[in-house]
């Protein structure tokens, strides 16, 4: 059997994700996440040039400063601008997030698409050793993992990265499993395509969908836990400015100067609130009841 009778057998997918966008388009709410994300980024990127102070210059006779003219988010316990440390404090909360959620979509759907392809004792093992890391409580796993690599930016997204693998990889081994007795992929045997090709080129292109909608819904929890750890001193370290690290540096002086923390955690917050409408709206345009 040819290659051309392969790509025959195989399902189409003419312009799928033209269809997705199309359909992604029609969501408000969804739009409106995506616009709230890339204004953030775009703030992120520029924050050198709009920035008003340096984020780290401390100003001994401005501490305590509530939100007005000069420093329109107010000043912290040290007289840092609150709006400077927020901006560059995107750059690290977001990039945070997404790394970690590359990271760990990246090994899931390798641990995952292998376990699943192959099967048998193989995949026995490899299941046993998710479950043995589904067993233990995230945050619990997260903090110990830290607590190994040490504090850090690159080693939060590592921590949080590792948690996320065991559920990707199970994802993404259920839809191997569901698809690999295809016509299709049998047409590719009979060929002897390489094991690597199958999985890669044949198998995850159709089984991608759910990681996509769950990686994209993902970023806001990771910059939740991103902000958690930095919050407990495990995450990104003083004085770099991280939305966690902000909140951490506000809690005793949340009952007399409530701006400290209310501006950080809305950021936090209107982040998750973003990710969650782009992850609904893609999880609606890829449903597979739409497919025509």
């Amino acid at each position: 059997m040819s290659d051309v009778a392969v790509k025959q057998a195989r399902p189409k997918k003419k312009s799928e994700f033209l269809r997705v966008l199309k359909e992604l388009t029609k969501n408000k709410l969804a739009i409106a996440g995506i616009c709230l994300i890339l204004l953030e980024v775009l703030l992120a990127i520029l924050a050198p040039v709009i920035a008003p102070y340096d984020p780290l210059l401390m100003n001994l006779s401005e501490t305590f400063q509530r939100p007005n003219a000069t420093h329109l988010f107010g000043t912290d316990d040290v007289g840092r601008d609150l709006l400077s440390r927020i901006l560059y404090g995107a750059r690290y909360s977001l990039s945070s997030g997404f790394l970690a959620m590359v990271f760990g979509v990246v090994m899931g759907v390798i641990v995952g698409s292998v376990a699943g392809y192959f099967g048998g004792q193989f995949d026995n093992i490899v299941m046993r050793i998710l479950d043995i890391i589904q067993a233990l409580p995230g945050m619990l796993l997260l903090i110990v993992l830290a607590s190994m690599l040490g504090g850090g930016f690159l080693n939060t997204i590592i921590a949080m990265g590792f948690g996320a693998i065991a559920g990707n990889a199970r994802m993404i081994r259920a839809q191997i499993l569901k698809e690999r007795t295809s016509e299709y992929i049998e047409a590719c045997q009979s060929i002897n395509c390489s094991r690597f090709r199958i999985i890669f080129q044949h198998l995850l292109p159709n089984c991608i969908s759910p990681i996509i909608v769950g990686a994209s819904m993902s970023i806001g929890n990771y910059v939740v836990l991103g902000s958690s750890m930095s919050f407990i001193g495990l995450g990104v370290q003083p004085p770099t400015p991280e939305w966690g690290a902000l909140l951490s540096d506000a809690r005793n002086y949340i009952g007399m100067f409530p701006h400290m923390v209310i501006f950080p955690g809305l950021c936090i917050a209107i982040t998750v609130l973003a990710f969650n409408l782009i992850g609904d709206g893609l999880r609606d345009a890829m449903d597979p009841k739409l497919k025509h």
